[in-house]
C-alpha cells in the first residue's frame, strides 16, 4: 500500500455519529474532547467561522463547501467569533440517530456532518500525522464528500441489515476522498508528515519506508530514492517532516510492531525479525526508546498509556 493507505489502515473506524446542525441568529458552540475523533462536514447553506486547535487564523465557511477534520483537535463553529462559546453537549448527540440539532430556531445556516472515532493505542499519534483541517472549496470536489455524509446520516437513520459495514466504508471514503484532495492541491507549508507526502523527493523515500520496513535502510540509501545528495536529504527531511528520516523509520517500524501486537498473538521474537531486527533485544530498546514501555508490557496492556514519540501535521 502507498504511506497514506497504510496509516489510515491502521486507524480503524468504529461509533459512527451523523446529523445536520441548523442554527439562527447568533451563536457559538465549542466541540472538545475530540481525541481519536474524525469528522466530515458539508455546509448546505448560509455562512460561518471556524476556529481549529493550534490553527491561528479562523476559517471562513460557506454554503456548498465541505471540510473534514481528520487529527482529532478541538475546534468551534460559530455565527461570530467574538461571541463567548456553548459547549456542545448541551446540544448534541441529536435526539435521534441521523437527526437534526437545531440552534435558535434555525433558518440561517445548515449544515450536515458524520463524526466517527478510531480505535488503537497508537491512534493519537497517528491522527496528529494529518492535517489539522482538509477545506474543499471547489464544486467539483465536493459531490462525492456531501453524498458520502448524506449517505451515512441515511445509514444510521434506517438501521437496516449491514449498516455498519457500510458506514464504515463510507468513514474511509470520505477521509480518503478528502485527503487525497488536500495533497493534490500540493500543500507547500508546515511541519509535518503529511506534508513531506505532497513533495515529491521525499514522498519518495517515505514510499519506500512504508513498502519494506524491515529493509536495511540508511540515509544514504534513502537519499537516492529522494533523488537528492545525503545532506540535503537530511537537512530537507528534518525542517520539512520535524524529525530525522532515520527516527521516522524506526516510529514507523515500532508503529507497526505496536498493531501487530494488538491483533495478533506473534511473538516479540517474531515481530521483531519481521521488522528487520536481528535480536530481540535490539527490537526492545528501540521499541521502549519510542513507545515509552516494552514490547511485553505494551503486549500486556499494562501500560496505562502509550507515549509515541513524533510530530504533528
Amino acid at each position: 500500500m502507498d504511506p497514506l493507505s497504510d496509516v489510515l489502515s491502521l486507524l480503524k473506524p468504529r461509533s459512527y455519529v451523523s446529523s445536520g446542525f441548523d442554527a439562527g441568529g447568533d451563536w457559538s458552540i465549542q466541540f472538545c474532547n475530540q481525541q481519536n475523533r474524525m469528522k466530515c462536514y458539508a455546509v448546505i447553506s448560509g455562512e460561518c467561522w471556524l476556529l481549529v486547535e493550534d490553527l491561528a487564523e479562523p476559517v471562513r465557511l460557506r454554503a456548498g463547501e465541505c471540510f473534514v477534520l481528520p487529527s482529532g483537535r478541538n475546534f468551534r463553529l460559530a455565527s461570530d467569533i467574538a461571541l463567548n462559546p456553548v459547549d456542545s453537549s448541551e446540544f448534541f448527540p441529536p435526539p435521534s440517530p441521523g437527526g437534526v440539532v437545531t440552534v435558535n430556531s434555525g433558518g440561517d445556516f445548515y449544515l450536515v456532518g458524520s463524526r466517527f472515532g478510531v480505535s488503537g493505542r497508537n491512534s493519537s499519534s497517528l491522527l496528529r500525522m494529518l492535517p489539522p483541517i482538509v477545506h474543499i472549496r471547489r464544486a467539483s470536489e465536493q459531490s462525492a464528500v456531501i453524498w458520502s455524509v448524506e449517505r451515512m446520516r441515511q445509514e444510521l437513520r434506517e438501521q437496516r441489515p449491514g449498516n455498519s459495514l457500510i458506514a464504515q466504508h463510507l468513514a474511509h471514503m470520505m477521509l480518503i476522498q478528502a485527503l487525497r484532495l488536500h495533497l493534490e492541491d500540493g500543500p507547500n507549508d508546515g511541519v509535518g508528515w503529511f506534508f513531506a507526502l505532497a513533495d515529491k523527493q521525499l514522498g519518495a523515500a517515505i514510499a519506500a519506508i512504508h513498502a519494506d520496513p524491515a529493509h536495511r535502510w540508511t540515509l544514504q540509501t534513502l537519499a537516492e530514492r529522494a533523488g537528492m545528495s545525503r545532506s540535503s536529504f537530511a537537512l530537507k527531511f528534518k525542517a520539512t517532516v520535524g524529525e530525522t528520516a532515520m527516527d521516522y523509520l524506526s516510529r514507523w517500524r515500532m508503529t507497526l510492531a505496536g498493531d501487530r501486537f494488538e491483533t495478533t498473538n506473534a511473538s516479540v521474537s517474531a515481530v521483531a525479525l519481521s521488522l528487520g531486527y536481528e535480536s530481540e533485544s535490539a527490537f526492545s530498546t528501540a521499541f521502549k526508546r519510542v513507545m515509552g514501555c516494552t514490547p511485553r508490557q505494551y503486549k500486556s496492556g499494562s501500560p496505562s498509556s502509550v507515549r509515541v514519540s513524533g510530530t504533528s501535521a
